[in-house]
């Protein structure tokens, strides 16, 4: 079979660059990207994380970031090519809420990550991801149009009454049910794939990912070739073009070596 000729690859971050097992990259995966960027290959980060969050995999000289589920896009050497903040409207009415009824979220800019109302189930996703939990928002000072993501904590039954009526400007995604990324509509790890396309001039049919979680769908979908890791949800499985390996048995490695782009 004649497989498309590969010039960029997008990775996700948590359960597909990252092992939630062991907190670090596998040694085969170090490999992958080092190989990759031999032949010359793009290899680009694409993440539901904060620019903040993602110091632990820099070592590997990606060539470029998206963050923020395609919100905040910057290069190697972090020359912003495109950010997007969440509709001010949506981020006050978090903020009213919130005064009114329990809620817990987190706000992300590009300076810090704040959250609200840590409970036990909260800090343990945050140790589950190796992170700190980030400090506590001041819920009267936050500057509404500096917000590029929030995380709400609410389970996938809760979601779409709550976007509907506290943030109509937004999109929600997730890839657990603990909580769902939330981002300016329109914006996905997509738009963030075609914007580095252009920057780099290659066409979306020299271009593969992977991922493993619900807002990895749109990346998976868009790209020439997208890969759900064997540890994958159910529903990236589904759409993918191809499943390869879990993150800790060489998956990255093995669907490169399948799909002969190494």
């Amino acid at each position: 079979m004649q497989y498309p000729t590969i010039k960029a690859v997008f990775f996700d971050i948590d359960g597909t660059l990252l092992s939630f097992k062991t907190h670090e990259v596998p040694t085969s995966t170090k490999k992958a990207i080092e190989e990759l960027q031999k032949k010359g290959i793009k290899c680009i980060v694409s993440t539901g994380r904060s620019i903040n969050s993602i110091d632990h995999i820099k070592f590997l000289d990606f060539d470029g970031y998206i963050t923020f589920n395609g919100g905040y896009c910057v290069t190697h050497d972090f020359e912003v090519l495109s950010r997007q903040a969440i509709d001010q409207r949506d981020i006050q009415s978090v903020l009213d809420y919130a005064k009114k009824q329990p809620l817990s979220f987190s706000f992300m800019s590009e300076q810090e990550i704040t959250i609200h109302d840590v409970t036990p189930e909260i800090a343990g996703m945050y140790a589950h991801l190796n992170l700190p939990v980030p400090k506590l928002v001041n819920m009267d000072t936050v500057d509404t149009s500096s917000i590029l993501q929030t995380n709400i904590f609410l389970g996938p039954d809760e979601e779409k009454e709550f976007m509907a009526q506290v943030m109509p400007n937004s999109l929600a995604s997730r890839w657990t049910p603990l909580f769902a990324d939330v981002n300016p509509k329109g914006l996905s790890k997509k738009v963030g794939i075609d914007i580095f396309c252009k920057h780099f001039g290659i066409d979306i049919a020299e271009t593969m990912a992977f991922g493993d979680g619900g807002n990895d769908i749109s990346m998976l979908q868009h790209v020439a070739i997208g890969v759900a890791m064997g540890n994958a949800n159910p529903e990236v499985k589904a759409i993918a073009d191809y499943t390869t390996d879990e993150v800790d048995d060489d998956g990255i490695w093995n669907a490169l070596k399948h799909f002969e782009v190494l």
